[in-house]
């Protein structure tokens, strides 16, 4: 059966979430060290002096730029990188699920717990009509999709409909 993850996948993952709080973090002290000096500053100022305006404005303008750092980057890319390790850390500690299934289509992209993903659809028979439904299997966007071609039977290993292995048994010129 073909992989599509390793060990060292979440090796990769934890140690790009722990340069992104570090990156965080660095900017946080560097602004935490410049407001609090700006204040000290502010505070030892005579009453009424003139460049009291001034330190005000800075520290504010400060506050404002770290605001609109620290939001759109703990936001979006601290948050992307997160929901990658935990859907990571729960393939190896999630229940397995194995099945061979005929591949019906690609599907559109779509994002399944904070994680882009592609959407696999492969067809199951309904145990209690005579009807087929149409079962979805989502591939890691960051990986390459699998070689699948309509008909294909495959056989796949999958942790919460995220594919984690798979193989095709028999191609459609052989059915």
């Amino acid at each position: 059966m073909e992989k599509l993850y390793s060990d060292i996948d979440l090796w990769d993952a934890m140690q790009q979430r722990r340069r992104i709080l570090g990156g965080f973090f660095g900017v946080s002290g560097v602004f935490f060290a410049a407001f609090l000096a700006l204040v000290i500053y502010y505070i030892s100022l005579p009453y009424a002096h003139p460049a009291g305006t001034w330190i005000i404005v800075a520290t504010a303008v400060l506050t404002g730029v770290y605001l609109a750092f620290a939001f759109p980057f703990m936001g979006i890319k601290f948050k992307r990188c997160n929901a990658y390790c935990k859907m990571l850390r729960f393939i190896s500690v999630g229940l397995k699920e194995y099945a061979v299934l005929p591949f019906y289509e690609i599907d559109d992209w779509t994002t399944h717990d904070g994680v882009d993903v592609n959407v696999a659809v492969f067809l199951v028979g309904n145990i209690k009509k005579d009807d087929v439904l149409r079962r979805q299997i989502f591939v890691d966007g960051e990986k390459e999709y699998p070689p699948f071609k309509e008909g294909d039977m495959v056989r796949f290993v999958s942790q919460g409909n995220l594919m984690i292995e798979y193989e095709i048994v028999r191609g459609e010129e052989q059915a």
